[in-house]
């Protein structure tokens, strides 16, 4: 099996909020005093992976793409044991929408050579779109599965639990196909220290827009689909409204009419 995974990396959703802050000229979250990390369920990604190579046997290649990314960050997949790296790094890559970043990522996994299945996160944590995985599907016409809480391969067909609001369906689809991994494929592991180790010894691949047939003017913010409006942080505020009354009925009383009148009751 020849696994592509893709992941990203993010501002790290666990931060404090006094982390975050926004720049409203170039409408952007900016984090200070925290590094990044892979997105959450680009990690859910890497471990579905795993667990199908452990099963079959195979090679897992993880792409991502970003502008200046930090190896320590990028290079965790390897580390939990992923085979090789390749980086879609440059500023012609910035400020793209998932659109024109699933056209990226799908030039690049065509670039890659031969491969049986494509593993991304649900979403990402800092858009919460979940639409790249589904794109790439698009793109490369390949079909497509989100939400995968378990995957199994055999005799070349695809059998998925795909979680739904009551539990889950059961889906087989052919090879190659594109999956979304949800957290319910159960915790990502940790890198050890041999893992480790061995990841610092592989150098990722780097590839531009030209390196995957791409002209600079034909991704990032160039290609965009879509335009964000305004990015804000919102404003939580707290009030307390007491009970009155002279006995504790009374106040209950009083407790049961400010309900109503917030129509909790």
């Amino acid at each position: 099996m020849n696994i592509i995974v893709c992941v990203k990396q993010v501002i790290d959703p666990e931060a404090p909020p006094a982390s975050f802050k926004i720049d409203a000229a170039k409408n952007r979250a900016e984090m200070h005093g925290v590094p990044p990390v892979i997105d959450p369920y680009g990690e859910y990604a890497v471990e579905a992976g795993l667990r199908v190579k452990e099963a079959g046997g195979g090679k897992i290649t993880v792409i991502s793409l970003g502008v200046n990314l930090l190896r320590e960050v990028v290079k965790k997949p390897l580390a939990m044991g992923a085979d090789e790296l390749i980086l879609l790094d440059d500023e012609a890559y910035a400020g793209g929408d998932s659109w024109s970043n699933a056209y990226s990522l799908a030039m690049a996994i065509k670039k890659a050579g031969a491969f049986d299945m494509i593993l991304c996160g649900r979403e990402a944590s800092d858009t919460n779109a979940g639409q790249t995985g589904p794109a790439i599907s698009e793109i490369l016409g390949l079909p497509c599965i989100t939400l995968a809480r378990k995957i199994e391969v055999k005799d070349s067909q695809l059998r998925i639990e795909r979680v739904n609001s009551s539990g889950y369906d059961v889906i087989e689809s052919p090879l190659p196909a594109v999956v979304t991994v949800s957290n319910e494929i159960g915790q990502p592991r940790y890198p050890t220290v041999k893992g480790i180790m061995a990841a610092k010894k592989i150098e990722p691949v780097i590839w531009k827009p030209t390196d995957i047939g791409i002209e600079a003017a034909g991704t990032g913010a160039n290609t965009q689909r879509t335009k964000l409006r305004k990015l804000f942080q919102p404003v939580y505020e707290g009030k307390c409204d007491f009970a009155a009354g002279d006995s504790p009925e009374e106040m209950a009383v009083d407790l049961a009419v400010k309900l109503r009148q917030a129509k909790v009751l």
